[in-house]
């Protein structure tokens, strides 16, 4: 995944799990805090991405979210269950799964076998 599609998957799950609203999901591998900011609920997802200028969005259908990057021109697949998640990335045609904890997350990007770990 791209450093900023791993950003703003984290940013949702992370607003999915906790339901606390943010406008901003610290990425320790970068040492730094991304700006995301926007919507979040169980049915919709409008997210505004400042770093790149772009949104990502979507609708929840049986519980999983059918998300566009609009960055990258690409879908994106997203399941939260509690408090873990899983996905495919259809820019790098890749899975990704992680897992909550608290106002931590930890995601685990299948392309580059590589954990990477964010938080509010």
């Amino acid at each position: 995944m791209k450093k900023e599609t791993r950003a703003s998957v984290a940013y949702i799950a992370l607003r999915l799990a906790t339901g606390l609203k943010k406008s901003s999901v610290y990425d320790y591998s970068e040492g730094e805090y991304i700006t995301i900011d926007g919507k979040v609920s169980v049915d919709n997802v409008d997210v505004y991405d400042y770093e790149i200028g772009c949104h990502v969005s979507g609708r929840s259908r049986n519980g999983q979210f059918d998300l566009y990057h609009y960055g990258n021109g690409n879908s994106i697949e997203l399941k939260m269950k509690d408090n873990k998640f899983e996905g495919y990335d259809y820019d790098v045609s890749n899975h990704f799964s992680g897992t909550v904890s608290g106002k931590s997350l930890s995601l685990y990007d299948y392309e580059h076998s590589k954990y990477y770990d964010y938080s509010f």
